[in-house]
This record gives structure tokens, sequence and C-alpha cells, in this order.
């Protein structure tokens, strides 16, 4: 039920560098047929860079780790691709679905595969209010027990930051900022809460990869937080103003459970006239970029 594209095979291989994508950002993330183009822009940055892309997805039941250009046209395209985490992953395998991966789905599989650097734009984590809904995103515990390096800006900025950060502490799963000792929140540079490590080259990140390894501790993941550049970040007031009504907005509208997340971000995206998806798109493009240093840097070591 995993297929592993040939390019991606004989990459693993060969030792050659290979970065993980995840499709959620092509089927639910952008409006078409702008996330076909984003979607064909970041494969290209990544061999830009001199790895090999895996965007990851499954189609008819089949997990595929290395879509070529038909099959994420497809996921481009198609209506009713579903969204997977990890744990519909088999669901989805048994009954021949198709649908694009989120982070845990992602992560999962290209560990599966042999995968070890996995870009994305921000992570889940603890909703806001978490003491009333129980609401945490299954990437927190799928990166507890996955072996990878998961290049990111942060998290999104309509979470409860600090309580992300003190889970992923709690779960053991290591957090460093890249070339900044402040936690990035996804639109913005700065989230406001720091780090305890800094990083400061793919490198030296990838020496921690191998001191992962070698010290054979608990298979957890490696996240590289990785800021917006700040001339490309949303501006910070209008963040949060507009953040403040859309929390407002989904209180008055009884918006619960899974559908606060996109209701979120569809609002940010609508009353900021579209700058806080150039800020999405502005730290996924620098994500991919840096991912695909830390992956060659990795397959050197």
């Amino acid at each position: 039920m995993l297929m592993v594209s040939e390019e991606v095979r004989e990459a693993l291989a060969a030792r050659r560098p290979v970065v993980a994508l995840e499709s959620t950002i092509i089927a639910h993330g952008l409006p078409r047929p702008r996330n076909l183009q984003v979607a064909l822009e970041l494969e290209d940055a990544v061999r830009q860079e001199g790895a090999v892309p895996a965007t990851i997805a499954v189609l008819d039941g089949r997990a595929l780790v290395g879509l070529d250009k038909r099959q994420v046209e497809r996921v481009a395209n198609e209506d009713g691709i579903r969204k997977l985490g990890h744990r519909d992953l088999a669901l989805a395998a048994a009954t021949g679905a198709s649908g694009a991966t989120t982070v845990s789905a992602t992560a999962s599989l290209a560990a599966l595969a042999g995968v070890r650097v996995f870009a994305t734009g921000g992570l889940g984590g603890v909703h806001r209010e978490w003491t009333v809904t129980q609401d945490e995103s299954a990437d927190l515990g799928l990166l507890a027990r996955t072996r990878i390096t998961v290049v990111c800006a942060g998290v999104k900025s309509i979470l409860d930051v600090p309580a992300t950060l003190q889970r992923l502490e709690t779960l053991g799963v290591a957090v460093a900022g890249y070339r900044t000792d402040r936690f990035p929140g996804f639109y913005l540079s700065d989230s406001g809460h720091s780090v305890d490590w800094s990083l400061e080259s793919p490198a030296q990140v990838a020496e921690v990869m191998r001191a992962q390894d070698a010290l054979r501790g608990p298979q957890s993941a490696l996240v590289v937080a990785n800021p917006v550049p700040r001339e490309e970040q949303l501006d910070p007031s209008l963040h949060a103003r507009v953040l403040a009504d859309a929390l407002q907005a989904c209180e008055e509208e009884g918006v619960t459970g899974q559908a606060v997340t996109p209701f979120l971000l569809d609002y940010l995206v609508r009353h900021t006239d579209g700058a806080s998806l150039s800020a999405n798109l502005a730290a996924v493009r620098g994500n991919v970029r840096l991912a695909a240093r830390i992956a060659a840097a990795w397959a050197e070591a």
C-alpha cells in the first residue's frame, strides 16, 4: 500500500538529498488554479537546491511518496479529495479513498519510506480554550514518536502558542530556532515566545540529526523553526486586530471542532486582503529551500 516513486527510491538508495512535501496545501490550502502553480513551484525550489522533492498523498488507497505531475494535478483539481491525518491512513488505504496528507500523515509516510527531512508551512498545535475543548492537533503526538526533521514557520498564530511549546516539551520533541532565539508565529517572524536552542546552518542541523541517532533516544522529531523574513511577514498590528475579530466571529457563529481552523484562516485571508496568504507562501518557500539545504547536509554527513 506504500508506493515510493522511482526517482525518490533511486535518490534514497544513492544517499542523495530528498525533501518530503505535504499535499494538504495543494488540495485544501489554496484556491485553484494557484494551488497547482504553487505545488509545482515548491517542487522546483527543492530541485534548484540540488534535492529531490517527494510530495506525498494517498490516491485510490495507495500511499504515494513522490507524486508525478499528473498526480499533483489530480490532487489540485479533483473534487472530493479528503484531508488525511495519520489516523486516517489505514482507513483510506483499505477503502480505496483519495486524500491529501496533513503534517502528521506526511511525516508518518515520509519516515516509513526513509525520508528524513520534511518541509511544511506551520505545525498544528494546542488550540485556544484547550481546557474546555481538549482540542489538540494530532501533529504533536505523531512527532513525539517519529524520527524526522520538520522545517516549519512555527505554529499557526491562531493557536495557543505557549501551550503548544509546553506540550512539545512534555512530549520530548526537540525545538530549535533557525538563526533566531524567538519562536516564529507562522504569519509573524516572532510569536512573542522564545526557544532554548538556536541552530545557525544546515550543517549544524545535520549534526543534531546525527546526534539523535547516535544517542539512541526516543524516536522523536526535530522541529527547525524558520521565521518568515520580517519584510514578508503579515503586519503585526493588522494580524492582531483581524485575529481578534476572527475569534469573535467564530464564537458568534457557533463554529466548533475541526471547522475552527479553516474558518479562522479563511477570515484572515479575506480581511487582510490576501496579505496573510502572501505571508503564508513566503514562509513555505523559505522552509522548502532550507529543508533542501538541510537534506543536502544530511546526505553529505
